[in-house]
């Protein structure tokens, strides 16, 4: 493939000179521009494109970094970012990094040497440095939902008061013996929720029981821990689970076991989704508003790209529960 270069020593030019010509910028001698013209097209040069809008902040493309659309908040968060970047004119790469930080690295790097204007993340933290390195080189990026500098925007929920609420609720349901189905506590809104249900737990002097399982082992993962919860503690009253999907798991266990919900386990989602209100059974769930959410992200990253300066701007959402039929 010919370079800039092999068009210039062709024409017997400077590289400066050929990019003036090719360009339109700026004057060149018509002798020369002519000259240039013909050796490129006899080595059949074709510009670099991407490269040129990169330089100008014109490639229109927004990357979304996620763990997984199949996560249901992602994959209403990154739908709503995708309609709002539409309407204010540009399109939007999805990654699907399965919180794997060396997929996670390759996508960002890959990614910011010139295919979008700017990346909105949802980080399993193992990348802050390149993060940070590619923020610092203009690159304008948000964090969706995991937030891990305070140097760069965010959109984010309340996850300590959605574990704290979720706890609660099924405490004033008569719940004594709750356990909490989690991802790993290394991503933020993992260890947030545990810090919620860990002090809504201490208030009222019950035992905490929680099952770690891996966050994108959704439906298999979500299953086993009901066994390991009740192995654990056979007196299991209620169950909170990080996502709907987790929920679907829990209930196949609780079938599969003759445990009637929700009169023996009360199940409460923290991350709900309108698909837990479409299942036989209907999940209680504390949601986020995904459509807001997904708005302001791409309203938030496309003025950073549009005033070439990126200040950071923190925006938390706040929880409501909604009561359905898992309680």
């Amino acid at each position: 493939m010919s370079t800039l270069k092999d068009v210039a020593k062709l024409a017997n030019v400077d590289v400066s000179t050929v990019s003036r010509a090719l360009n339109g910028k700026s004057y060149v001698q018509e002798e020369t521009k002519l000259r240039i013209l013909n050796a490129a097209k006899q080595l059949n040069y074709s510009p670099n494109l991407l490269a040129k809008n990169l330089r100008e902040g014109k490639s229109k493309t927004i990357a979304v970094i996620v763990p997984s659309i199949s996560l249901n908040i992602f994959a209403d968060i990154t739908y709503y970012i995708e309609i709002e970047c539409r309407k204010l004119g540009y399109n939007t790469i999805i990654s699907n990094t399965q919180d794997d930080p060396s997929i996670e690295a390759n996508c960002l790097k890959h990614l910011s040497k010139g295919f979008v204007d700017a990346i909105a993340i949802a980080s399993c933290g193992k990348n802050k440095k390149l993060i940070k390195e590619i923020h610092k080189r203009g690159i304008p990026i948000i964090q969706i939902i995991r937030k891990y500098d305070n140097t760069i925007s965010s959109v984010a929920a309340n996850y300590e008061t959605i574990g704290y609420d979720g706890t609660k609720y099924l405490i004033s349901k008569g719940c004594k013996n709750i356990g909490l189905i989690n991802g790993s506590k290394d991503i933020i809104p993992y260890k947030e929720r545990y810090d919620g249900y860990k002090k809504a737990i201490a208030e009222n002097n019950y035992q905490e029981n929680v099952a770690e399982i891996t966050a994108l082992d959704f439906l298999e993962g979500s299953y086993n821990a009901v066994y390991n919860l009740l192995e654990t503690n056979p007196n299991i009253d209620g169950i909170l689970v990080s996502t709907d999907m987790q929920g679907i798991g829990v209930m196949r266990a609780l079938k599969n076991k003759k445990i009637k919900v929700p009169q023996q386990i009360k199940i409460i989602s923290l991350t709900g989704n309108y698909i837990g209100a479409w299942l036989e059974t209907a999940i209680t769930s504390v949601e986020i508003p995904s459509k807001e959410v997904g708005k302001k992200i791409a309203n938030i990253i496309i003025e950073n790209i549009k005033n070439k300066k990126d200040t950071a701007s923190h925006i938390v959402f706040e929880p409501h529960l909604i009561e359905r039929e898992t309680t």
